[in-house]
Parts: C-alpha cells; sequence; structure tokens
C-alpha cells in the first residue's frame, strides 16, 4: 500500500496550539487520532465534536475505506472532560456523545459509519474507550491498557452504549463484573471476554492496527461495507434500537439525582462519593 499522505488538521482557535483531534489519510486508512495528551485525553465538547466530523470524513471520502482510532500519548482516553460536558449532557441528553456530525462514533444516537474501524487502546481507557471499543470493528490493545467503566462510582450509568451491547457483545456474566463494580480489569482479561481482539507490546498498539486495517483496505470496498452492514443487521439492529429508547427515558432521572449531585463533587473533591439512593 502506498505510503504517501495528506494531513487534515481541524483549525486552530485563538490561544489554542494544536488541534483535539488530527486526521492523516495514509493510503485507503484514515488516522484518527485523539490529540489531549496533557488531560489524559478526556474528551471535551471540542474533542466530541472533532471526532464526529473525522468520522463523516471516513464515511464520505471515497478513498477512505477503513478508519484506524488511537490516542496520542500514553493513554487512549481517561473518559468524558465532566467539568466541560456535564452541563450539555444535562441540557440536552445523551445524543451529546455523538458529536454535530451525521454519524455518530459510538453508533447509538445516529447512524453508525458504514466503513469499518479499527481501534488501537493502551495505558488508561476508561468509561467511553470501553464503549468506542464496543461499537469499533476490531480492538487492538497494549498489554498495558486499563479499562474502567466507572460511573455507577459516579451516581450516573454508562449511556455510550455499555449497556446496550456489552452484554450480547462479551456475555451476561462479563459484562455485569465491570458494570455494576466499576472494577478495573486489564488486557488479558478484555482479550478473554472479547472486548479486544489482540493484545501486544506497549507502543505496537497503533503499528499492528494500522497493518490490519491495510489488509482490510486492499479488499473490495463494496463488499467489505456489505459485510459490515449485513452483520450489523444481525448483531444490533432492533435489541440496540429499544434499548437505546430505554436509556434515553432512565437517563434524565439519574442525571437529575442526589447521587448524581454526589458522584460529581466528589470527583471534583477526589474523595469517595457518599451515596443515599435519592
Amino acid at each position: 500500500m502506498a505510503r504517501c499522505s495528506r494531513e487534515h488538521r481541524s483549525p486552530r482557535r485563538s490561544g489554542e496550539l494544536s488541534p483535539r483531534v488530527t486526521v492523516e489519510q495514509r493510503g485507503h486508512v484514515l488516522l484518527i487520532g485523539v490529540n489531549r495528551p496533557e488531560k489524559r485525553n478526556a474528551w471535551d465538547r471540542r474533542t466530541i465534536e472533532e471526532v464526529g466530523l473525522a468520522y463523516d470524513r471516513l464515511a464520505e471520502d471515497p478513498e477512505a475505506r477503513v478508519a484506524v482510532v488511537y490516542g496520542h500519548g500514553d493513554h487512549f482516553s481517561a473518559g468524558l472532560d465532566l467539568a466541560d460536558v456535564w452541563p450539555a449532557i444535562q441540557d440536552e441528553g445523551p445524543g451529546t456523545l455523538s458529536g454535530g456530525g451525521s454519524y455518530d462514533p459510538f453508533g447509538l444516537w445516529k447512524p453508525p459509519v458504514p466503513k469499518p474501524v479499527v481501534l488501537a487502546v493502551q495505558g488508561i481507557a476508561f468509561t467511553l474507550s470501553i464503549e468506542l471499543a464496543l461499537a469499533s470493528d476490531i480492538v487492538v490493545g497494549a498489554n498495558d491498557v486499563r479499562f474502567r467503566q466507572l460511573e455507577i462510582g459516579r451516581g450516573i450509568m454508562p449511556f455510550g452504549g455499555a449497556t446496550v451491547r456489552a452484554t450480547t457483545q462479551l456475555g451476561w456474566g462479563n459484562a455485569m463484573r465491570f458494570l455494576l463494580t466499576g472494577e478495573e480489569f486489564g488486557a488479558d482479561e478484555a482479550h478473554r471476554i472479547g472486548l479486544v481482539q489482540e493484545v501486544v507490546e506497549p507502543g505496537r498498539q497503533l503499528d499492528r492496527a494500522i497493518e490490519l486495517a491495510e489488509v482490510i483496505a486492499a479488499q473490495a470496498p463494496l463488499g467489505v461495507q456489505a459485510s459490515l452492514a449485513n452483520a450489523r443487521v444481525v448483531q444490533r439492529r432492533e435489541n440496540e434500537q429499544a434499548a437505546a429508547e430505554h436509556l434515553r427515558e432512565a437517563l434524565p432521572g439519574i442525571l437529575a439525582s442526589e447521587d448524581a449531585a454526589e458522584g460529581l463533587q466528589s470527583f471534583v473533591e477526589r474523595r469517595p462519593a457518599r451515596f443515599t439512593g435519592r
């Protein structure tokens, strides 16, 4: 595959030195990198917006046949930047996570991107990282990756697809173990339950993800996209829509609870939360 590239960077804003998301074309592979390493790649509203636009480019550019999504630096992502995103979630609901594009990177609140996505994860990969992995098609993990779905420890619930997909993709008990305990788990456990398809040495995850993406990109594009779409009919359609509707109805009451306020306050104050069930 040709290694020539053309790189797109989101417009810089006054006083900001780099984009939240880098987008680089390598042949038919689109590299999408979350670029906020100083914040452990926590997603703020601007990151959400720019990731969504990158997925739109993947969908609409005929030269882009497959994407590799990764995080710059030592960690994939610590999750949402709650201080920035929380008000939007309360005002606009869980669809905030999908961004402003036509396709939802989490494939829940808008149509999923119609082309394959390979995810490369390392270091901290909390909350939305797991949900993005569940929404992606192949996941390569460094053996130092640390997963954790910790929303219940903040008085809320996951709303990027973990409750919708984990039980069917990973098995009920495997899903409940990390959804209901909020415990951290590593690469070996993620591989055992099927969240990660391949484990490599740290620093190798992106290269290996690109290798797999290049193999996919060398196949017939229409056949790849039709295979992906047909597999999704069996895996996702009706059950996911029903679960998403239930989530949309359940989440506002959770977000408005005293426990949610306590969870956010304890996060800000860096102390254990004291929940009351109200």
